[in-house]
């Protein structure tokens, strides 16, 4: 917990340095090539998390990665951590930035769960129908979750849309319960 209070930190310091530059929007971009590119890589994941691997090796495997790729603000941002021994937190303050940014553009984040990940038409449908829903415009968070066998279950906020197969089994489930116990009576 204490890692992600931490990265909540870092994300705001960097997030207002980039403000006063007004880079703001260019490292949000790095920060969402950094948080992707962390994301799709294993080796990269074990890397930056194992306390075996010396932090020389992790600095120079970082730079190798990304010093061409972003911005000094991001790079300075990646320098801080690795002063701080706090390089196993990057994924996740590059993911509270991005958060603290569309929060501050007004920007609404929908997490889409779906069985099978979402195709590049659904992502366009959905984000259409969130912004008729909402008025704003909104990014696609997509967590793939088998169990739901199929539909989808949409959150923005605190608002939830269940149109899952899943739920509608037991919607079904419970109507068969409540409809025997009636019938017993």
């Amino acid at each position: 917990m204490s890692g992600s209070r931490a990265a909540i930190r870092y994300a705001k310091a960097i997030l207002s340095f980039a403000l006063e530059q007004q880079k703001e929007v260019e490292v949000n971009n790095d920060m969402l090539l950094v948080a992707n590119t962390i994301k799709e890589s294993n080796d990269l994941q074990l890397l930056l998390t194992s306390p075996v691997i010396k932090t020389e090796l992790k600095k120079g495997a970082i730079k190798a990665v990304f010093s061409q790729n972003i911005s000094s603000l991001s790079q300075g941002l990646i320098n801080l951590l690795i002063d701080n021994k706090r390089l196993s937190i990057l994924e996740e303050v590059a993911k509270k930035y991005t958060i603290l940014y569309d929060s501050l553009k007004g920007i609404e984040i929908a997490k889409v769960t779906t069985a099978i990940p979402l195709t590049d038409e659904l992502n366009k449908q959905v984000l259409k129908k969130v912004k008729e829903i909402t008025g704003k415009e909104a990014t696609i968070e997509n967590n793939v979750n088998p169990d739901i066998i199929g539909g989808f279950i949409l959150r923005i906020g605190d608002v939830q849309y269940d149109a899952s197969v899943a739920n509608k089994l037991q919607v079904l489930k419970r109507q068969f319960a409540d409809e025997s116990f009636v019938a017993k009576l």
